[in-house]
């Protein structure tokens, strides 16, 4: 279902790295965004999601027009790639958040691409030392 969000409707999306208590709740949770992270839980389009120690469950607070809405999601394998840094809160572009529910790590690291061709640049490299070499 959290795959499946229309991120159209939620163009704000914010992340609590590190642990949450997963025993809070709506109130627990909306007061934590409003003075913690200094954010509005009811502004318009926004998620927040919050993550707990074992990152095998997530919690998600948004609203409608009728009031909060809490969803909770508990992995049935595996864990979240939660980021970890007691930073505050953190903005999510969609494509991350798609990158998150789908067990990626959000941290960055080099692509495949960028390793083929620092590998051969150095092969490269070491053929023109050999040549230079037999001369």
């Amino acid at each position: 279902m959290l795959k499946d969000l229309d991120l159209k409707k939620y163009p704000h999306i914010y992340i609590a790295p590190g642990y949450t208590d997963m025993r809070q709740g709506i109130n627990g949770l909306s007061a934590l965004v409003q003075y913690q992270f200094r954010l509005d839980p009811l502004g318009e389009g926004s998620i927040f999601m919050f993550c707990g120690r074992k990152r095998d469950r997530i919690k998600v607070l948004t609203h409608d027009q009728d009031g909060y809405v809490l969803l909770y999601k508990r992995t049935f394998k595996g864990r979240y790639q939660w980021p970890m840094s007691e930073e505050d809160v953190k903005a999510l572009t969609p494509y991350e958040f798609g990158q998150l529910m789908e067990g990626y790590s959000l941290e960055k690291s080099i692509d495949a691409d960028a390793i083929t061709r620092i590998r051969k640049a150095g092969r490269i490299m070491a053929q023109a030392g050999e040549g230079e070499q037999s001369c």
